[in-house]
């Protein structure tokens, strides 16, 4: 398996003198190719940060960050155009139908029309999402947004794509078929990005995990080595509680 994201060495502040604030200190990672790697941390722990910088929307104060072997701070919109992003905000779509948007972006993404179409509908039936496929987007709930969100995001998936909490909203019927949906997208060959809080859940799916605490690095590998480190016997959701508390003891 190649390595789709290569982050090493990332460092972003914000302010000057006392109020600086180190969002990413000294970062480094890897996403390869067929794997999910979940990027967990609490919030203010530098997760949204750091996926800013890995598609061009900031400029790190120093390290390096290459997707696909793109040098990515060079050439943030060619490293950009090799990623397909869900966004914790969702994309309006309104006056546009699920089944619609889905395929638009396909189209915008450069996919075949009848792939394209064959992919929309896959994903529609994937998620359980028919019975709002032609509703108007203001009229459907936020877990449809939701669902819709992942779909666009998923229809003509670049090599890395990055989903930060695509769970939010979304019922637990269809959580599950969209935790499958994710896995998905690893088995077909892309390098997943998960950023979530949803641990326990998200530990079924998942390779690698990064956990983030103050901008650094506090833990990473398979989900059974942080575990067998951190709370042998116990869970994951178990382990990375371990983990945070441990960080905010060492920095009281």
């Amino acid at each position: 398996m190649d390595d789709v994201l290569r982050v090493d060495d990332l460092h972003k502040s914000f302010g000057k003198g006392h109020q600086v604030v180190h969002a990413n200190a000294g970062v480094s990672m890897e996403a390869r190719a067929g794997q999910v790697v979940a990027l967990l941390g609490h919030n203010g722990a530098g997760k949204t940060t750091l996926v800013n910088q890995i598609v061009g929307l900031m400029r790190p104060d120093g390290g390096e960050i290459r997707v696909a072997g793109v040098d990515a701070v060079a050439s943030p919109a060619m490293a950009r155009r090799l990623c397909s992003v869900q966004a914790q905000a969702n994309v309006p779509i309104s006056g546009l139908t699920p089944l619609r948007a889905i395929e638009l972006v396909g189209r915008i993404r450069g996919g075949d029309r009848r792939l394209v179409r064959a992919r929309a509908a896959s994903l529609i039936e994937g998620l359980a999402l028919a019975p709002w496929a032609r509703t108007k987007a203001e009229k459907v709930s936020g877990g449809v947004a939701r669902l819709t969100a992942f779909a666009m995001c998923a229809v003509v998936p670049g090599r890395l794509v990055i989903l930060d909490e695509p769970t939010n909203d979304v019922d637990p019927v269809r959580r599950r078929l969209l935790w499958t949906q994710i896995r998905r997208l690893a088995d077909d060959g892309a390098a997943v990005l998960l950023v979530t809080h949803n641990v326990a859940e998200a530990a079924s799916i998942i390779d690698r995990l990064v956990v983030l605490d103050r901008g650094r690095v506090i833990a990473a590998g398979t989900p059974a080595g942080v575990v067998a480190e951190h709370a042998p016997g116990a869970s994951l959701e178990d382990a990375y509680i371990a983990l945070v508390g441990e960080a905010e003891e060492a920095a009281a």
